[in-house]
């Protein structure tokens, strides 16, 4: 059975995503922590690394705002993302 999505909500996208993209970053962040620590250089900034993780949420809460409210335009006019489904048992639903 084919389905489509007709319509995302920005904000709530935009909120899970930005969730997301603060838990990626965290370990780049102390990748970046633990090289700086070993082998300082100029323009290599512990600050640098701190606000990495705050910038990923903000950017990305920014452009999955964004990129939700043009799906919703886009699929308004010619249709969303269509998949298809099919029943399973209930041990599979969430593995």
């Amino acid at each position: 059975m084919k389905k489509q999505i007709l319509r995302v909500s920005p904000m709530q996208s935009a909120k899970v995503m930005a969730a997301l993209y603060f838990v990626f970053s965290i370990p780049l962040a102390l990748i970046m922590i633990l090289v700086s620590m070993i082998s300082p250089q100029p323009g290599t900034s512990m600050l640098m690394a701190l606000m990495m993780p705050l910038m990923y949420v903000v950017i990305g809460f920014l452009f999955t705002l964004l990129g939700a409210w043009v799906y919703n335009l886009v699929a308004a006019r010619i249709g969303g993302f269509e998949f298809e489904t099919a029943e399973v048992g209930d041990q599979a639903r969430y593995g």
